[in-house]
């Protein structure tokens, strides 16, 4: 016999559950599902006192109430913040638990909030700053109102009224909760675990695999063969929107099954660190602060092309960016052809830090246009991967001297998870306002789905509003194709793109 005990999240109680629980049910299982403290029930009344270990208490009472045989196996479930109660519980008593589901969460830490798990960075501040409203005051945080729940999370595939009754029912969250830290002792790390990872959401196994490519340590527990993941096609819902390939997920998570990580190559190192697919030029580098110059062999200014890396990238990896063969290789070779090539280190090491790292770019543009070395009104910007967010500033209001704007694999709207709906930088918005700003975007045919829908949107709008956009295809070619692609085809798309963005940056005519 399995045991399913379902842990709610946010602003939620064991209402949430009731499709999946009868359904596993009927699927012979024994299911629990736990009432938190202070949000079952419509707007139940929240007392500021409650806190995360409350939350522990509450799953530990269930888990403590499951009987306990040789022939009966706990799989414990936490969906959104309940994760964090949820492996609370599981740490205290790891003897009695046979597996814990992450439902569209987190990787809950030692001596971290729930708060650092909060998707809108904007709030995140708020209330570790104690700034908020007037409930903030009280010590909670208010329900979402019936349009506010993306502000959480997507809520792809849910029923207008199960989106209605979801808001009906949605409790305040006591501030505790997401305010006390977590203190695990480690035994819950060996319990097997699962992911289910909603793919309207933002992740997928495939983002999860090339994260732990880049050689992340915190990542590499996730390769444990203890450790499975499955996806859903929906957004964080999907007890609401799908529950019955939810229940056939648990289930088969219950028996052990799932996709397992590839464990990162240590002998061909992370791909972001394998070498550029071209030879390219010794050239003189110089380095100022967090901007590195690749300097051509000229006397007269020459124009620039600014290098933005994508990221979150952690603060402590080592080397930093602008130290990756992938982007030294193109700055290099721009400046073999007789541009500065620009590489620089911004701050993005987390999504909540687009901000400041919008701003180390800026700084950085404006000192390479006041280089003596560098013509001013000649600079071209070109964005990677996650960076992609940031170009969003410089297609809302192009300047002059901008001659060029190249994206490479970029991602070009928030994903629905990052907790980021409120923010300005969204290129897909931002391209309706471009002008005639030539936009040269490198795009990837294996590129993750949830990527590629960034680019296709992007994509969609520069049509409607006439934006001037050049696609340069690479059909075969994964995100970071420069350096784990090594094909004739890459090298292609590569000079294509290197030709194209040097040659608006040397034009003379104006956009």
């Amino acid at each position: 016999m399995t045991a399913f005990i379902l842990v709610p999240g946010m602003f939620t109680g064991t209402h949430i559950w009731q499709d999946t629980a009868a359904r596993l049910t009927a699927a012979g299982a024994e299911v629990h599902t736990v009432a938190l403290t202070g949000l079952d029930g419509p707007r139940a009344a929240t007392d500021p006192a409650v806190d995360l270990e409350t939350h522990i208490a509450d799953v530990l009472a269930v888990v403590d109430s499951v009987g306990a045989a040789e022939d009966r196996r706990i799989v414990l479930v936490g969906h959104d913040y309940g994760i964090h109660p949820a492996v609370g519980a599981a740490d205290r008593r790891a003897e009695r638990i046979g597996r814990i589901v992450h439902l569209d969460s987190g990787l809950p830490r030692d001596g971290v909030p729930a708060l650092a798990a909060v998707p809108d960075q904007t709030l995140r501040d708020r209330l570790a700053g104690a700034t908020g409203n007037a409930d903030e005051a009280r010590g909670v945080l208010p329900p979402p109102a019936l349009d506010e729940w993306p502000r959480w999370g997507s809520t792809a595939g849910v029923p207008d009224a199960a989106l209605d009754r979801l808001t009906a029912l949605a409790a305040p969250q006591p501030l505790g909760t997401l305010l006390q830290p977590l203190r695990l002792t480690g035994a819950a790390g060996a319990v097997p675990t699962t992911g289910v990872l909603c793919t309207g959401n933002g992740t997928s196994i495939e983002l999860i695999q090339m994260l732990v490519r880049l050689g992340d340590p915190a990542l590499r527990p996730l390769t444990d063969p203890r450790v499975t993941f499955f996806e859903l096609p929906t957004g964080h819902w999907p007890m609401l929107s799908c529950p019955g390939e939810l229940t056939d997920v648990l289930l088969r998570a219950a028996a052990g099954e799932g996709h397992r990580l590839e464990p990162a190559d240590d002998d061909a190192g992370p791909g972001h660190m394998r070498p550029f697919l071209m030879d390219v030029p010794d050239v003189p580098r110089e380095r100022h602060g967090n901007v590195d110059l690749y300097l051509p062999d000229a006397e007269e200014p020459r124009p620039a092309v600014v290098l933005v890396h994508g990221g979150p990238v952690p603060a402590d990896a080592r080397p930093t960016p602008r130290d990756w063969p992938g982007l030294t290789g193109y700055a290099r070779c721009l400046a073999g052809d007789g541009a500065v090539g620009v590489l620089l280190d911004h701050r993005l090491h987390d999504l909540g830090d687009y901000e400041r790292a919008a701003a180390d770019v800026a700084a950085a543009v404006e000192m390479v246009r006041a280089d003596p070395r560098v013509d001013g009104d000649r600079i071209a910007l070109w964005f990677f991967s996650g960076g992609g967010l940031i170009a969003a500033d410089w297609l809302d209001a192009p300047p002059a001297w901008l001659r060029c704007l190249a994206a490479t694999y970029p991602v070009l709207a928030p994903l629905p998870n990052w907790g980021m709906s409120e923010t300005r930088l969204r290129p897909a918005r931002a391209v309706a306002n471009a002008g005639d700003l030539p936009v040269v975007l490198t795009r990837v045919g294996l590129e993750m789905p949830e990527l590629a829908a960034t680019v296709e949107e992007f994509l969609a709008a520069a049509k409607d509003c006439g934006a001037d956009v050049e696609v340069i295809d690479v059909p075969h070619g994964h995100h970071g194709f420069e350096t784990i692609d090594v094909t004739d085809e890459s090298r292609t798309a590569v000079r294509h793109a290197l030709r194209t963005v040097l040659g608006h940056a040397f034009g003379t005519g104006a956009r």
